[in-house]
Order: C-alpha cells, then structure tokens, then sequence
C-alpha cells in the first residue's frame, strides 16, 4: 500500500511538472503536417470537440491504448462532425507512423511529430498522453500513461461534450 501511494504521488508530480498546460488553459497554437506537404493550425478545429493523443512506436502503454481509442472512440464518433482526433507520433515521420498504423491495421488518423515541436507546446516527457479540447479550445481533460480509470473519465468526458454539440 505504502509503494502504491509513493507511486502515485511520484506520477503526479510527474504530471505536473511535465505537463505545460493546465486544465482550463486556451490550447496552444500550433501547426501540424495533414497530409505530407500539407498543413492544418489548430485554430481550423475551433468548434469542434478534439482529441489530441501522443504516442510512440515503441512504447509499451502506447500499444496497450490505441487499440482502446479506436474501438471505444474512434469507431463510435468517426462519422460525427463535432468531433476530430489527432494521433502525433512523437518522433516519428510519415513512413514510421504509417507502417506503425498499417502493421496494427489502425483506421484512426496518424500524423507525425519528428522534431516534437507539438508535443513540446503540451508537455516535456512521457506517453502516452491524452488531451480533451473543448469546441471553445479549452483542455478539458489531460491525462498520462494508460488505466481504466483515466480512459472511463476521457470516454465520459468526449460523449458529455458531443452531446453538447
């Protein structure tokens, strides 16, 4: 029990020290690359409920997530136009995120963040990570690692806010 609480206080720390932005916090203003040559700003989501994940190939909780937003988020709201996803693969270019989605036969939208000029406007270590924006371009909702407890919250908290849509 002892270990657990150690744990747990160690993480959130973690959290907030490596965390850049706080919940309620405007989302930062970026660019990233849609397709290759092509680039999309952030703001072009305004309106709509967002939900920004950053991942790595490599990484062992990554791999244990993904599977979950595409069945139980991705599936259930890709149709709906309140709602966009934005997967960044933390140090990967388009021909690593690609096969990384090919090999795992993912549908859910990949994009890459080689030089993590994304990944650094929210945080400056650990993955997986998860960040809600509202459709006013709020965080709503951040989280780091993957358990139960934090997806139940993210899945709760995107169907609160598409129903609002």
């Amino acid at each position: 029990m002892l270990i657990f609480l150690i744990c747990s206080s160690f993480l959130s720390i973690a959290q907030e020290e490596t965390t850049f932005v706080k919940l309620a916090d405007p989302v930062p203003e970026f660019e990233f690359e849609k397709s290759p040559g092509k680039t999309m700003n952030i703001s072009e989501l305004k309106g709509k409920t967002v939900l920004i994940t950053f991942f790595a190939t490599w990484c062992g909780p990554c791999k244990k997530e993904l599977p979950f937003i595409q069945s139980d988020i991705y599936n259930k709201l890709r149709k709906n136009p309140n709602f966009e996803i934005l997967i960044f693969g933390r140090e990967h270019n388009w021909d690593e995120v690609n096969r990384f989605k090919a090999a795992n036969k993912f549908s859910m939208p990949f994009y890459p963040d080689p030089d993590r000029k994304v990944y650094s406007k929210f945080a400056g270590q650990y993955i997986p990570r998860n960040f809600l924006i509202s459709p006013e371009g709020k965080i709503l909702f951040s989280s780091i690692g993957f358990n139960e407890k934090d997806f139940k919250i993210l899945k709760e908290t995107i169907d609160n806010q598409v129903k609002r849509n």
